[in-house]
């Protein structure tokens, strides 16, 4: 049988599980908001113990916060830091505004366990208290903020940044794999002028290489916090040196480059920055479709598509067709991408939903955008390494299209203009025949002029 004891917070006593690290006003989110089963990720819980532990040095440096209780404080957060109960935060990610709930969530488990360290009961707070000693010169309404900051930018850095790179390495070297092998284009998905398969994936390379650009341009609107704002972006019941100390060690702890907003006004009243990131992993989510969609198209068949590449099987494809094999990497990437074009639907819509001196949605802005660094690094790790890596080119298959292109008369419009050479094409589309059988069938051009004029080599 589940044992409880009563907390109580200002609206009055409430069980609580006798084992648990939290309080009364966690509790009270658990009941109130059983909505999802899903929580904020460690990343989130990492940032706000970074937060608390700071801001715990800063107060204890500016004579706020004696040193034993400040001591205390941070050995809690420094454990939580590390992976320690992790198990203890437990409010949903759809949850009170602003992360009130998420924010007393932290404040109850570190009193608790900085109560332990000092020879206390779990949930005393007499010497250690939530608000007043852990919450120090603080508010959710800055503190919020900052964990998504905090938390995004050591997870662009840790997770999404070497599987984009790592991504757009292997492209790389498909692209010089690839260079001398010439193929038919395609636009509008009909025929056109001739390309090099190296080239397509030049084309993709450089696509996800101007979006690690934009992502990395606004990455640096993350390292600029309004921690120290406190409630409305004033900075009441701070020490005036807190902020700074506070910041500077946030820092240190995660060797990130933060600095102190000069505006805090405008950082607790929008969530800039995570918007902007939350915009560029939407816009590499899109070309990352472009890119799965295109190896799916070229991977076709393998004997009734287009089969200009070969994608390494990684299981069978049926429960019905034996032998059937399935772009299945290519398949799970694109689901990636769609739920983190979703994702930012959400973190716009949040966003509107900022009012006067704060955003009251912070929650699910901080949660989507961490699922969608999460979602997008593990899938491109995927893709790269189970798939990217491995694809080789059909050669027979790409020379066949390539001599079947229609378009291949483009490079005829110099030679005997555009309608003269419109007229080869129907006629070659109209009876089977190549266009150099047209060519020198209808005695427009000798063979050997046909063969040098239409030879792709020329073309590219």
């Amino acid at each position: 049988m589940d044992k409880f004891r009563i907390a109580k917070d200002t609206l009055g006593e409430v069980r609580v599980p006798e084992e648990a690290y939290y309080g009364a006003q966690t509790q009270r989110a658990v009941e109130n908001f059983p909505i999802s089963g899903i929580r904020l990720p460690f990343s989130f819980i990492k940032a706000q113990a970074i937060i608390k532990a700071s801001a715990a040095f800063a107060n204890r440096e500016c004579k706020a916060l004696s040193h034993e209780k400040a001591n205390a404080i941070i050995s809690a957060a420094d454990e939580v830091v590390k992976g320690d109960l992790r198990d203890q935060f437990v409010v949903d990610a759809y949850q009170a505004g602003a992360g009130t709930s998420q924010n007393m969530n932290m404040n109850e488990v570190l009193a608790s366990r900085a109560s332990e360290i000092l020879g206390r009961a779990k949930g005393d707070y007499s010497l250690v208290h939530p608000n007043d000693d852990v919450n120090m010169s603080q508010s959710t309404n800055d503190t919020i903020p900052t964990a998504i900051q905090i938390s995004v930018a050591s997870e662009l850095q840790a997770t999404l940044y070497p599987a984009l790179s790592r991504l757009i390495q292997v492209l790389k070297e498909k692209e010089i794999e690839f260079h001398e092998i010439i193929k038919a284009g395609r636009t509008h998905l009909q025929d056109a002028v001739p390309i090099r398969l190296g080239s397509e994936f030049k084309g993709y390379r450089g696509t996800l290489e101007s979006v690690q650009h934009a992502l990395k341009h606004s990455e640096t609107f993350l390292y600029e916090l309004g921690l120290g704002g406190n409630a409305v972006g004033t900075g009441i019941n701070a020490h005036p040196d807190y902020a700074e100390l506070a910041i500077r060690q946030i820092a240190q702890k995660t060797n990130l480059p933060f600095t102190k907003s000069d505006n805090t006004y405008a950082f607790m009243q929008n969530t800039n920055a995570a918007i902007r990131v939350s915009g560029h992993l939407k816009e590499l989510a899109v070309h990352l479709i472009k890119i799965s969609s295109d190896l799916r198209l070229l991977s076709s068949g393998p004997r009734t598509g287009f089969a200009e590449i070969m994608l390494p099987a990684v299981q069978p494809g049926s429960s019905i067709m034996p032998g059937k094999i399935n772009p299945v990497i290519l398949e799970n990437m694109y689901m990636i991408c769609s739920q983190v074009i979703g994702n930012d639907a959400c973190v716009s819509t949040a966003a509107i939903g900022s009012q006067l001196e704060i955003n009251a949605m912070m929650p699910v802005i901080g949660f989507n955008v961490l699922q969608s660094i999460k979602i997008l690094s593990n899938g491109m790790t995927i893709f790269t390494e189970k798939c990217l890596k491995d694809i080789t080119a059909n050669e027979e298959n790409i020379q066949n299209w390539l001599e079947q292109s229609l378009s291949l008369v483009t490079a005829l419009n110099p030679h005997i203009g555009y309608e003269k050479a419109a007229a080869v094409a129907k006629e070659s589309f109209e009876t089977g025949k190549t266009l150099k059988e047209v060519l020198v069938t209808k005695k427009i051009l000798t063979r050997e002029e046909a063969d040098r004029i239409l030879d792709p080599n020329s073309m590219i």
